[in-house]
């Protein structure tokens, strides 16, 4: 887990062995065993706060549409286990983010958000880090936003569906704000042109 410097899009995901809350039971959940399937993971700062629960639970409700991408996603946080099995046993009117359709691991030593260089040490909490692993283990794709605002369910589609687009495509690109669907480009000087002359 430990890595040199600071870690950056296209390389290894690091990988990780720990325990996660899912369907109110505790599993062993190892990244590595999902190669061959895009991974989503998400750090939030703790169980029981303020924004937190809107995310887990956006993702909950839309995690259809990430497994329909052959997607799996996971949420972690520097909770414990207990922690997490209590907030998914609280209701959502009472805090709580009640029964979720993916996996929420403990962080307790804080050594995965150390590694995926997202922990405030001040704080002691992990920030808002999202990052999208390709079917190899490689980071695709990493946001990090401050403690106080959350992340957008669709923008993490919306990139999810363009990393998988242009590695199914090699020789195309996505422009600006492309959504599934739209013209891409492809990379290369004069071909280029032909998405630039419609535009």
């Amino acid at each position: 887990m430990e890595m040199e410097g600071c870690l950056r899009v296209g390389q290894p995901a690091p990988d990780f062995t720990a325990t996660a809350v899912f369907e109110q039971d505790f599993k062993t959940v190892k990244l590595s065993d999902y190669r061959g399937k895009y991974v989503v993971l998400f750090f939030y700062p703790l169980d029981f706060t303020f924004v937190c629960p809107t995310e887990v639970t956006a993702f909950s409700d839309r995690a259809d549409e990430f497994k329909a991408l052959s997607t799996e996603l996971f949420g972690i946080s520097v909770d414990s286990e207990f922690a997490h099995l209590a907030w998914i046993q609280t209701d959502r009117k009472e805090g709580g983010v009640g029964d979720i359709a993916y996996p929420l691991i403990s962080d307790l030593k804080k050594e995965i958000s150390t590694a995926y260089n997202v922990l405030d040490p001040e704080a002691g909490v992990a920030l808002r880090g999202l990052f999208i692993i390709d079917k190899d283990g490689i980071i695709q794709h990493a946001t990090i936003n401050n403690l106080s605002f959350g992340r957008s369910i669709d923008e993490t589609l919306r990139t999810l569906k363009a990393v998988q687009h242009v590695q199914a495509h090699p020789a195309e690109v996505c422009p600006v704000g492309w959504q599934e669907g739209d013209k891409t480009m492809i990379s290369d000087p004069k071909k280029s042109k032909v998405y630039f002359s419609a535009v």
